[in-house]
């Protein structure tokens, strides 16, 4: 019998309890005398374990010549309110906005959030995170707190994983990412074709079509496509109607397959997301189950009979001494180097979210740009004429020549980046240079979390200048190009860095850029229909109020492992009229 992730969290203090309980009935302690006694000793050793680690801490940075990240202030004991306050603003104030506030408050851009007296970092400092995932790489891990968070849906893939097991993944699969594959639009071509129609038979209804689930169909099938050479087939399933459209429209159908199967894969990554900002506390909240369990069987039933039926091919295959051809999928690819279904899923499941979300994330905000911003939307369409015709198929060659499209691409991921921050932990104790002149390095202790927000380093005016917060798509081609990227290239990271830099990066801005075009091609604007958004899912009047984006954007920005618009991104195109 397999016990929940909140008992075997309980057990634990339950286990010394009853050996405490032995122990005074051995000694001929009544039970309440060894409770009575027992909670003060409980919590005055707890304590003194703090304050002893505390003040080693201190007697090594000295050692080090060093001093102590400085801890953010709160009011509660052990800074709890900053945990309240990280669950309760989150996907309801804009994000990361308490964390910014933290750091204005600490006067740093480096700040240890010390919650329950555990260090915890957060950073948004590039030279820090360039330490993190290129200097000082073998030194920065997952850790085993964030693997168990995520094990039930990542398993042991390549997201989820250090050391040997991470090395295994990442040079399995780092062959499949060549430039003949990634060039390859065939997949893309259907898909967004398909799409494109999808979109156009709803608004020849007179309705508004929400891009963001149109995007996450296309990225769904094109990554399922590409990854397992079948197709989830979701642009088959009925697309949503807005909120003003009359009964029976307005009542969702019954669900699709391909709508079952993506709303259970959407379901387990909200669930790991959601345990993620408990920190090890998260069982607590999953006593009486998994609660993942439920969604991901529905996954393992999609995916489970995929890999069965590789693993017979590659079977048949080499019992009949059949020569061992190029790939055709990644799943083929992995099939070469492993049979075991277990290690097989977990992969396919990481690169399907590492695929899939971070695209349909980008692709959504940038229509929400072109749609706020017409006169870059139609700039980008006419290098997009100019370039490939209103009616040409875009090459490989033809995306890169086009600056101005890879301009937008990166300021959207500028300001929204689909992975908007992460977490590592230090195996061993180390330094940080100062960023601050004068001051002595930073002494980082071994086993500290650490997270950094690449969200908020993207809007900091000190790296992007004073207009850190507008959408400009020229920063990326004119002299602040050179001026803020190349001359401090970890201040710009959508795609990470260093070892752990994502393979398929040349891969998603082919794909992101192939959808562009042709939807640029079909329709000559777009503009957002706010009336379409579900009521409860719309900008807060106290947004109009804030700072930045914050006062002026017209969507709801929500995060999980990667960022979405609460509600969808309902909008409306004119199609095209060229020849």
């Amino acid at each position: 019998m397999a016990f929940t992730p909140g008992v075997r969290l309980v057990s634990r203090p339950f286990f010394v309890l009853c050996l405490l309980l032995a122990v005074g009935y051995a000694a001929s302690i009544p039970p309440h005398l060894v409770l009575l006694y027992a909670i003060p000793v409980v919590l005055a050793l707890s304590t003194l374990r703090i304050w002893t680690r505390r003040i080693m801490q201190h007697l090594n940075a000295r050692k080090y010549g060093a001093r102590l990240v400085p801890i953010a202030r709160a009011r509660w004991v052990g800074n709890l309110d900053i945990l309240t306050g990280l669950r309760r603003t989150w996907n309801v104030a804009y994000p990361l906005e308490f964390l910014r506030e933290v750091l204005l408050a600490s006067h740093s851009n480096t700040v240890n959030l010390h919650v329950g007296w555990d260090d915890y970092i957060f950073t948004t400092e590039p030279e820090y995170i360039k330490i993190i995932l290129a200097m000082d790489f073998t030194n920065y891990v997952k850790g085993d707190g964030l693997r168990n968070c995520m094990s039930s849906v990542l398993g042991t893939g390549v997201l989820n994983s250090d050391g040997d097991m991470w090395k295994f993944h990442r040079g399995a699969t780092r062959p499949f990412f060549n430039r003949d594959r990634i060039s390859d639009f065939e997949i893309f071509a259907h898909h967004a074709d398909r799409a494109i129609g999808r979109m156009k038979e709803r608004m020849h209804a007179g309705y508004a079509v929400d891009f963001q689930d149109l995007a996450g169909r296309f990225t769904m099938d094109s990554a399922s496509s590409f990854l397992f050479g079948s197709c989830v087939d979701s642009l088959a399933a009925p697309l949503p109607y807005p909120v003003t459209a009359p009964s029976p429209f307005s009542t969702p159908p019954s669900p699709h397959p391909a709508d079952v199967f993506t709303e259970a894969y959407n379901a387990a990554i909200t669930h790991l997301s959601s345990r993620s900002r408990f920190g090890w506390i998260w069982p607590l909240f999953e006593l009486t189950g998994d609660a993942t369990d439920a969604p991901m069987r529905i996954v393992d039933e999609y995916l489970e009979p995929i890999i069965a039926a590789a693993v017979a091919r590659k079977d048949v295959a080499a019992a009949d001494g059949e020569t061992k051809g190029e790939p055709e999928t990644l799943l083929d690819e992995l099939l070469n180097l492993t049979l075991d279904p277990k290690v097989l899923k977990d992969e396919m499941l990481n690169i399907l979210i590492a695929g899939r979300d971070t695209t349909m994330s980008v692709l959504t905000f940038i229509v929400y740009f072109l749609s706020v911003y017409p006169d870059v939307c139609t700039r980008l369409r006419a290098e997009i004429l100019e370039c490939v015709g209103a009616e040409g198929r875009p090459t490989y060659d033809d995306i890169r020549e086009m600056k101005y499209l890879r301009a937008v691409i990166n300021e959207t991921m500028r300001l929204y980046p689909p992975v908007p921050s992460n977490l590592r932990q230090s195996l061993n104790a180390t330094t940080w240079p100062s960023v601050e002149p004068g001051q002595p390095p930073l002494y980082i202790p071994a086993g500290t979390k650490i997270s950094y927000g690449v969200f908020l380093m993207h809007r900091r005016t000190d790296l992007w200048g004073p207009t850190a917060e507008s959408f400009d798509p020229d920063r990326f081609l004119d002299a602040r190009l050179r001026e803020h990227v190349v001359a401090n290239p970890y201040c710009f990271l959508p795609f990470n860095a260093g070892p752990r830099v994502c393979l398929g990066q040349q891969f998603a801005y082919n794909e992101i850029s192939f959808m562009l075009i042709r939807l640029l091609q079909s329709f000559s604007s777009t503009a957002l229909d706010l009336d379409a958004c579900p009521p409860n899912k719309r900008v807060p009047p106290e947004w109009r109020k804030g700072h930045g984006r914050m006062a002026v954007e017209q969507f709801r920005p929500r995060l999980h492992l990667t960022m979405s618009s609460d509600g969808g991104l309902w909008v409306r195109m004119t199609e095209s009229t060229e020849p």
